[in-house]
């Protein structure tokens, strides 16, 4: 998409991602993990909103420094606690305490999408115009941001931690479900075009032609070696 300017950054103990993507004076952020502010000052980069394809803690550890270094506003299906962001699960299951610096959420999404029978929306910041979709599954508040494209170019997805190259969310946490994950797969991922990028929250990208073809989480066939 050549009126596009897509950079990555991956930062934090899980190596998480997140996703700059500009068009003309519009600049959106898609999740925030930890250090991506800095990041954002190396490159000179001023987010116009911040996008959070769920509250999952190593994906919004950054959130609130890049709130408040750039006063942008801040994109989410849910408001913010302690449930979501997965802290008091690890504080009292894993035995893992996890501070992550308070932020609010100026645009909730969930109750614009649960109003529309379709469980989807569009988000616009400047020239920039983005479909969200409601998936949950890895956490009840997942959404993924698509990007449309041309029959050429095929369209973008900023999946979060839905879908992955060869895998799929973790379901062992908290309101995780996996056979809500794969019916959102199914319904909200899969119906896209087959040339549709995959960009993960963690890993490398992928396309949904790929994945129904090699991902055998969801019916396909394991790539074998030799």
């Amino acid at each position: 998409m050549k009126d596009y300017r897509l950079r990555r950054y991956t930062g934090g103990y899980f190596q998480t991602n997140a996703y700059l993507l500009e068009k003309g004076d519009a600049c959106i952020l898609i999740d925030a993990p930890e250090g991506v502010e800095r990041w954002l000052h190396e490159l000179h980069a001023k987010p116009s909103a911040l996008l959070l394809t769920h509250l999952h803690y190593d994906h919004v550890l950054g959130a609130a420094a890049t709130q408040e270094s750039f006063g942008c506003p801040i994109w989410a299906h849910s408001p913010p606690d302690g449930d979501l962001l997965l802290t008091d699960f690890l504080r009292d299951v894993v035995g893992w305490p996890t501070q992550v610096a308070s932020f609010s959420v100026d645009e909730l999404l969930g109750p614009r999408l649960h109003s529309l029978p379709e469980k989807s929306a569009e988000v616009r910041v400047g020239d920039l115009s983005l479909e969200v979709r409601h998936v949950p599954g890895h956490s009840p508040d997942s959404v993924v941001f698509r990007l449309p494209g041309s029959e050429e170019t095929g369209d973008w997805l900023f999946g979060g931690d839905t879908l992955f190259r060869l895998g799929v969310g973790r379901t062992d946490f908290p309101h995780g479900d996996s056979d809500l994950l794969l019916n959102s797969i199914r319904q909200q991922v899969f119906t896209l075009p087959e040339a549709t990028r995959v960009f993960p929250g963690h890993g490398g990208e992928t396309t949904v032609g790929y994945e129904k073809i090699h991902n055998h989480f969801l019916g396909g066939q394991p790539l074998t070696t030799r």
